[in-house]
């Protein structure tokens, strides 16, 4: 039976750097650190940062075949580690590759941390790698193996597995305001009153959104059409709503420009800015063309796409807004509850919130298109259930 949660410690190193080159991982149970798996193996002549992707590979790869949701990742290389968190850039054209695998095997976990340990906590995964190593120059062992005294593994039912998928379980229900195990499933349509009704709007067009350049943290206003769409959608709005208890934007300006041509027509409440529906921090790509950075960053933007836990250089990732994105929706649920509240956001944030809202896994965000000016609609209910009644409406902009 798969496990839950399990930490992954990995090494790798050359003798001679680059030179005969070998790796080593290890999978514990987090709970009580027994050993799940152990892989190790020569790689022939590689420098020691190669190595040590591919410790964190194999690791990522045996964590997987255990059916595993949640990892941790302890390395005592600096550089691997802050490159897979995204806050250093992947300058050598040969761990590009490297980072993009293993990007694409953090993909398949529910949730991943990395974490730097200092190399006299990483010893089991040190001696494996010295070991294979010393296989690969054919030379004898030049470091024993770490011992550990004999051990039962946990069996699927042990208490420890059990409190680590609980605290997995209840760490879920906290980012989403959801718990699986006790949200009722049906079939049939629930009345809208009972729950808070969130109408999501993507702020009208920008110069950016034009041109197909990154635009986060970055204030440019909206267009001659932007303000179009603003007047459009605040019509759209009114007939969706005719009583609005608020409308809350991202403080950047081409959402409060959105957000107060909206409240102009459902009765003027006022626009709240909540900083928590703010674009996603694109880091230095932030004003750049996607082909831009393509050719400048080529193996930052392959894991980026991989993992919703790697962000860009400098930047944050999209782990980091959803969990932002999921505060503002429990604090609106909780605050209107049987009210109609007007969301004004970006393209991510409403991704992110649709996402959670459908149950759907990450892929979704590569295969929902959102146009500026969209208007989704959920119903969020007291229990945790979820209606989605709509995704990117944009009926009333057939005639910008």
């Amino acid at each position: 039976m798969a496990v839950r949660a399990v930490v992954i410690e990995a090494d790798g190193g050359s003798r001679g750097n680059p030179g005969p080159a070998g790796y080593g991982a290890v999978v514990r149970d987090p709970e009580t650190g027994e050993v799940l798996a152990e892989r190790s193996a020569g790689i022939g002549t590689a420098t020691n940062n190669v190595a040590e992707y591919r410790g964190l590979i194999a690791g990522l790869e045996a964590a997987a075949e255990l059916g595993a949701a949640e990892v941790e990742a302890r390395m005592d290389s600096k550089l691997v580690v802050e490159q897979m968190c995204g806050r250093w850039q992947i300058k050598h054209p040969g761990l590009r590759p490297l980072a993009a695998q293993a990007a694409g095997l953090v993909g398949r976990f529910t949730a991943v941390r990395f974490t730097w340990i200092p190399r006299e906590r990483n010893k089991h995964a040190d001696a494996l790698a010295n070991a294979a190593m010393d296989a690969a120059a054919g030379r004898p062992p030049t470091a024993a193996r770490v011992a550990e005294p004999p051990r039962e593994v946990a069996g699927p039912d042990s208490p420890a597995r059990a409190a680590a998928r609980e605290a997995a379980r209840a760490a879920t229900a906290k980012a989403t305001g959801t718990d699986p195990a006790t949200t009722p499933a049906s079939w049939e349509p629930r009345p809208t009153e009972e729950g808070t009704r969130l109408i999501l709007v993507r702020h009208g067009e920008t110069e950016r959104t034009v041109q197909k350049r990154y635009s986060g943290r970055g204030d440019v206003p909206l267009t001659a059409r932007g303000r179009a769409q603003a007047r459009a959608t605040a019509a759209r709005v009114a007939a969706l709503a005719p009583s609005v208890a608020a409308v809350v934007s991202s403080p950047l300006s081409r959402c409060t420009a959105t957000a107060e041509a909206i409240a102009a027509r459902v009765g003027n409440p006022p626009v709240r800015p909540d900083d928590d529906l703010i674009e996603c921090d694109f880091g230095i790509w932030e004003g750049r063309t996607f082909a831009e950075v393509r050719d400048g960053w080529a193996g930052e933007l392959d894991a980026w796409l991989a993992s919703t836990s790697v962000a860009p250089p400098q930047g944050e990732s999209f782990t980091a807004v959803a969990a932002r994105t999921g505060r503002a929706v429990d604090r609106l649920r909780s605050a209107y509850p049987g009210e109609t509240v007007v969301v004004v956001s970006h393209v991510s944030p409403i991704k992110l919130v649709l996402r959670d809202a459908l149950a759907a896994g990450d892929a979704f965000l590569h295969r929902l298109y959102l146009d500026t000016a969209g208007v989704s609609v959920l119903d969020l209910y007291p229990d945790g259930g979820v209606a989605v009644r709509s995704v990117n409406d944009t009926a009333h902009l057939s005639d910008l």
